[in-house]
């Protein structure tokens, strides 16, 4: 997969407009995201994607409180695709319905996310970046997606085609890098994080963009990063319950798929990591993004990220994650896409597979340009 392969896809206007223009421009995506979660689903729990879809209505009333204007989002993107809503909003609640404890779960999302503040970057630029681990049959359902929406920042996501929010940034200089976590809560219905993690890239600053973190009640846990361009990073740890967090070090934060900052009550007696490989991803990222700091310039410091996010030690299961020939298809990871957004010039750079295959390639769009930019440096 080359980044040209990768739609680029620019919506603006008001909710419904921009989901039309979403689902129309992304339709051939959408329909191969459904097929492809009908399949994984069926494995899985054995249920058919009508019976997905019927549990997926458990989140219309969350989602039309916590964010209206996004659910006519996705109601304008089911127009636009002419699929129903509640199969977009099945897209959207996927993760949370791989946690429904009334079936068998499909393992969580995988990710190395990372944060590297001016003092640790080499250049005296502010990177946030991941390498973004999934599904590897969802790799053709993948788009960028820029979203220009009156008097809000612009957003640029990089996400699977029908959700309204994955990983990005914006034009305020905030940026999101997000990974699941694991661990069963009670099965009382919150919001979904694709809505979350939207209103995070929503945000205008630093409070509110963390205020949608603290403040909603997720129905899953996961990990967020918020790096600001301004040279500040937290990262947090969200429950359905507690909330733990963590600065970086040196310039320096990376989280994988296992708590690090704290282990919910909940879960405390008897919690084991969702994914093993996570113990060694993370330090195997630090170490490796330590020597961004010895960079002499900024080409040099994006390549070092590149090589950072590129180990293979516990191939296939590694930092930079291949599909395991020994897994059913409809089972095997990959690391879909890295990413390394620079948060100083505004750069959005991504390698549309592998790093250790790919490049990073700038995306035609500079999270500071334009005209439709209500939030500028």
């Amino acid at each position: 997969m080359s980044l040209t392969s990768l739609p680029l896809v620019e919506i603006s206007g008001g909710p419904r407009e921009r989901g039309r223009q979403y689902g129309e421009q992304a339709r051939d995506r959408v329909q191969r995201a459904l097929a492809y979660y009908a399949e994984a689903f069926a494995f899985s729990s054995g249920l058919t994607w009508e019976q997905v879809v019927g549990r997926a209505a458990r989140w219309v009333e969350p989602s039309k409180a916590f964010a209206p204007e996004l659910v006519e989002e996705m109601e304008g993107i089911a127009e636009g695709a002419g699929v129903g809503f509640l199969d977009v909003l099945a897209l959207n609640a996927r993760g949370e319905i791989i946690y429904d404890t009334t079936f068998s779960s499909m393992e969580p999302d995988g990710c190395t996310s990372f944060a590297l503040l001016g003092e640790a970057s080499g250049d005296g630029h502010v990177y946030a970046g991941q390498n973004w681990d999934w599904r590897h049959g969802v790799s053709d359902t993948l788009m960028v997606l820029r979203v220009v929406q009156p008097g809000r920042p612009t957003v640029i996501m990089h996400v699977e085609a029908g959700q309204v929010g994955r990983q990005g940034a914006n034009s305020a200089g905030i940026a999101l890098n997000a990974n699941g976590l694991g661990g069963r809560f009670d099965d009382s219905v919150g919001v979904p994080q694709t809505l979350i993690r939207r209103r995070v890239l929503d945000s205008d600053n630093l409070n509110a963009a963390l205020e949608a973190l603290t403040k909603s009640r997720a129905h899953i846990a996961s990990n967020a990063l918020v790096t600001h361009r301004e040279g500040f990073a937290i990262d947090l740890e969200t429950t359905p319950g507690a909330v733990g967090w963590m600065y970086p070090s040196n310039g320096l934060l990376v989280h994988g798929n296992h708590y690090q900052a704290f282990v919910p009550p909940q879960l405390a007696a008897t919690y084991r990591p969702s994914s093993a490989d996570s113990l060694f991803r993370v330090p195997r990222a630090e170490g490796g993004l330590r020597l961004v700091r010895e960079a002499s310039g900024t080409d040099e410091a994006r390549k070092r990220i590149r090589a950072a996010m590129s180990d293979h030690l516990g191939h296939p299961e590694s930092l930079c994650t291949h599909p395991d020939p020994t897994q059913p298809a409809v089972k095997r990871w990959a690391t879909l896409l890295s990413s390394c957004v620079d948060l100083t010039t505004g750069d959005y750079l991504i390698a549309a597979g592998t790093p250790c295959d790919h490049e990073y390639e700038r995306v035609p769009w500079n999270l500071y340009d334009g005209p439709h930019g209500e939030v500028t440096p």
